[in-house]
Parts: C-alpha cells; structure tokens; sequence
C-alpha cells in the first residue's frame, strides 16, 4: 500500500485577486482588502504590487496609506470569498476526489495515488500551478506525509524564525533546549527537502526533517502559544521534537503536543472532503422546437414528478422553483414561484408555475427545458409526538389545510411573496407599536394576542390634530377634518406615556390621554389629549372603532 502523501495549496492573496478579477484588468494600481479588527480597518488581503509597495497584511490602513497614497481599497466580502475558495475546491477536484476546504485561503488535497497520473508529484504540482496561473492566481504548494507538515510547508517553507529580543529569552536556556532537540532523528539522518520558488515537497517519511526548521507558529498553534514557546527559546519545530509531551501539555495545553504529533504522523489526521450541496434539478431535451402553451405545459408534467420524488427521498421541500426554457437562437426564458411552505407535491408547484408560463417568449421555439428547486427546506411527513405543544402545532396544521398556503402561493406569483403581509404581536405599549408586519409566506400566523387594558380600534392612522379647547377632557363640540362633530359619550381616559428611552419623534408632545369618544352621529372615534413636552398641548384623533 502506497504511503499517504497529502498537498496543501495556500492563495496567500486569494482576497485581493478575487477582487483583480472582477475588475478584469482595468485596474493597475495596488490594491488591498480591508477588514475590521479591534475597532481599525487592517488589511486582510494584497496584491503583488501592494506587495511591492513595503505593504504586508494585518498593517492598518492609516500607515498604508501614508507608505502608499495611490492604494485602492476594497471591503472584505468573507461570504463570496467562502463561494471563490468552493469554486477552487471543485477545480481541484481533477487530481484527487478528496479535496477539504481550510478558510480562508486554502485547500488540502490526499493524492496517494494519483501523483503518476500527472508524471509524479512534481508534475501534479507543476500541473496546478499552471493552472493557478491561467486563473490570475499566486499559489504556494507543499507535498509531505501529513496535513499537518504540508499545511507548514506550504505557509512556512523558505521562512526563518524571527529572533525574539526580551529580557524572558534567556541564552542558557536557550542553549539547553537546542542541545535537547538536536539529537539524531531514529534511521540517519534528516532527509533533504526538495523545495522551489513555489512549491516544496517532502520525501516520504521525511516530515520531521522537513519541517524541524521551521517556525513553530506553523504547527497551527494560536499566536498566543507561539510567543510563548518563543520566550522560552523554543522557536522551531525541531526545538519541539524532543521535548516530552507531558511537560507541554502542563505548560501549554493540549493543542502543542497535538498539533505537533499530528504534523509528524504520530496522531492521523484524515483529510475530510467537503460534501457537495446536492442540486434538485431536471433538464429535458426536445426534438422539435416548441411554441404553443399546451406543449410547454405538457413539458412542465414531464419534469415535475420526477423532481417532487427526488425532493422527498431527499425529505426536503421546495421553497423557491425556477422554470428555465432554452429558445432555438441561443437565447433562454425563466419563470419563478414561490410556496408559502415548503412542499415535494407537484400538483401545488404546477399550479403555480402554470400561472406563469404565458410571461415565456417563444420566439423561434424552445428546444429544451429546465426545472430547478434552487430553494428547499427540510419537511417531516411524520410529527413526533414527544412533545405537548409540538403534537398541538401538527394538529392544527392538518386542520388547517393546505388551502390557505395555496392561497399565499397563488397570490404570490401575481404580485410577489413580499407584497402578503400578516400582523403579529409586537412587545410595546405604545399603540403604533403593538404590531409589526411580518411576511406572510415566511411566517406562522400569531396564536393569541396579548389583551389591551382597553379596546383598540379597528383603523388607526397617524394623529391628526382636533379643534377643541386645550383642556384635558372633552366637554364641548370639537372639529376634525373640516367638520364639526358633537360629543355624547365619552370613556376615558387610558394614560400612556412615550418611551422615555427612545426619541420618537411622535411622541415628543408628551404624556396622553386616550378616550373612546361616540358623537351624536354614532360615530366611534379614538381620541387623545396630548398633555405637552417639547410640543404644545392638544387633542388628536387616531383611530375609528367602525
């Protein structure tokens, strides 16, 4: 059985050349990507010719900027940053079916193997490498025994400790240290270490000779531990190697000893692929071009079923369905809907997409067709009863039916998911605030309401002044919206005070006084007397009960 080799791939400015990239060479000046630490902007990421500049990551942007007014900056974007590393894990894919993800910027790769499909190690490096170079990308390779050695080759090769000046470094002990890790390594030896401008590959079983000179921050311990270890005069791995494991784990933890077993092999350390995210989608292929309703509906009845049954092998639902049709001059035309909740029925999505379909230009016909859940959830066909309220929430689910979530998804594709609000309860004391709007095809409807100390009206709109005597009750007739009105009953008054916490500018006139006030018409209107702050005092109505 061949040994496991493993290679580690590391973008060092993976940041700045995804940037480069969708500038599509129209910018020449250097560029950095900034993130956010401690309350400064720092740069993350940097091109060649910031690079070039005397720039290096983790400088805050007031002392590049000094060194370089010409910088160009762009924010860092970790979400596609996290899409550009998965792209390059697929493309890496071609030398070996495991491929992992290490975030930010780099990719681990077991090619035990598949080295002599591409003329040995050196020529698969050398193949990726080629590559990168093509995509507009700076690439460091390492191939060694362990994810581990290749991940500090790959970051580290070529690098020397830095020498650490403080009064903890003591040179005696420094002294005894080396003189402990110095001894032969068991077989001979340590083995040369074959190494480029950008690639450095370990002979097998060499790792522990690859790797002794280099710094210990790149056995993937925290920075924390690094300076430690360095105080100590500990600074390379070989420094390290000799050391008993149990003298580590009571000055440092664990995580020393570990990181350093696993890079030497002692401790495996399996290269984990990332599983890729299953796409729900059929394509078919027509013989003739097609133009006329009833056949793309027809196309519709061939796709959906499939589809729905491999969404609930899968127990997932669709959220969000996507109707492609591809025209016979190159061009192509698509549909959306949305379900209000997820579903792997096709007679609900059909109807939907149905909707629809005449928004498809035919043109010269359409000669191929594709349907893709890009939105999907988990379902259950099954409730576990193992809880009270969970068993109530599926009883009321299967009373209520399906009708209203039809309802929502017909109404949707029509004017649009977002357009179907709902109320629900919101935890505030001010009248405006009792309510939020939620939408409606991402939200359950509200179980109860909180009860009000009074009734509320049935329409509320912003206040709108009254003409009445500023005092605080209603004893006389008042005027509102050009026309006089005559009070016969009044109850009152529910006192209400703003949120002192907050500055609403609505609220700035002060404590109110509301009454439910019916006037000799029968009118039922909802009244406040504003008693005054930075505003002057007076009546305003809000809200009808009719």
């Amino acid at each position: 059985m061949p040994a496991k080799r493993v290679l580690s791939l590391w973008f060092p400015r993976m940041g700045a050349e995804r940037c480069l990239r969708l500038e599509r060479g129209t910018l020449m000046a250097p560029l950095v990507v900034l993130c956010e630490r401690n309350g400064a902007q720092v740069i993350s990421s940097l091109s060649e010719e910031a690079s070039a500049a005397g720039l290096r990551p983790g400088q805050p942007l007031r002392d590049a900027m000094a060194m370089c007014p010409q910088l160009v900056t762009r924010p860092q974007r970790p979400q596609a940053e996290a899409a550009f590393l998965a792209g390059l894990r697929r493309w890496a894919g071609k030398f070996s079916p495991w491929v992992g993800e290490l975030p930010p910027d780099g990719l681990v790769l077991d090619i035990t193997g598949c080295a002599h499909l591409f003329g040995g190690e050196e020529g698969l490096a050398a193949q990726a490498a080629s590559d990168c170079e093509g995509l507009r990308l700076t690439v460091r390779a390492a191939i060694a025994d362990t994810p581990g050695a290749a991940w500090a080759l790959a970051r580290h090769g070529g690098t020397r400790p830095a020498r650490l000046r403080s009064g903890d470094a003591i040179d005696q002990e420094a002294r005894a240290t080396r003189s402990r890790a110095a001894r032969r390594h068991p077989g001979g030896p340590a083995p040369a270490l074959l190494q480029g401008a950008a690639l450095a590959i370990a002979p097998p079983g060499g790792a522990i000779g690859a790797i002794s000179g280099l710094p210990v921050a790149a056995l993937r311990l925290d920075p924390q531990d690094a300076e430690a270890l360095a105080r100590l005069g500990l600074r390379q791995i070989g420094d390290l190697a000799g050391m008993p494991r149990a003298a580590l784990a009571r000055r440092f933890g664990r995580q020393v000893g570990l990181r350093l077993d696993q890079a030497l092999g002692m401790v495996p350390e399996p290269v984990s692929p990332v599983r890729p995210e299953e796409v729900f989608a059929l394509r078919l292929t027509l013989p003739e071009p097609i133009g006329l309703l009833e056949d793309l509906e027809a196309g519709l009845d061939r796709l959906l079923p499939p589809l729905c049954a491999r969404l609930a092998r899968a127990g997932r639902g669709a959220r969000r369905i996507r109707l492609q049709a591809f025209r016979a001059d190159g061009g192509f035309g698509e549909i959306e809907a949305g379900l209000a909740r997820p579903s792997a029925e096709p007679e609900r999505i059909r109807t939907l997409l149905s909707l629809k379909l005449p928004e498809i230009e035919a043109g010269f016909g359409i000669d191929g067709l594709r349907l893709e859940a890009h939105v999907t959830e988990p379902v259950h066909a099954r409730q576990t009863r193992g809880h009270m309220d969970a068993a109530r929430d599926a009883a009321e689910r299967l009373a209520r039916g399906p009708g209203l979530d039809d309802l929502i998804g017909r109404l949707g594709a029509r004017i649009g998911m977002e357009a179907l609000t709902r109320l629900h309860p919101a935890e505030s004391h001010i009248p405006e605030k009792t309510a939020k709007a939620m939408t409606a095809a991402w939200s359950e409807p509200a179980r109860s309401w909180p009860p009000a100390p009074t009734p509320r009206p049935l329409t509320m709109w912003r206040p709108e002044p009254v003409h009445a005597p500023e005092r605080p009750r209603l004893e006389g007739p008042f005027r509102w919206r050009r026309r006089s009105w005559v009070p016969a009953h009044a109850r009152g008054p529910e006192r209400i005070a703003p949120e002192w916490w907050l500055d609403d500018p609505a609220w700035r006139s002060g404590t109110r006084d509301y009454w439910e006030v019916t006037t000799a018409d029968g009118v039922r209107l909802w009244l406040f007397f504003a008693h005054g702050g930075a505003l002057s005092p007076g009546w305003f109505c809000q809200g009808s009960f009719d």
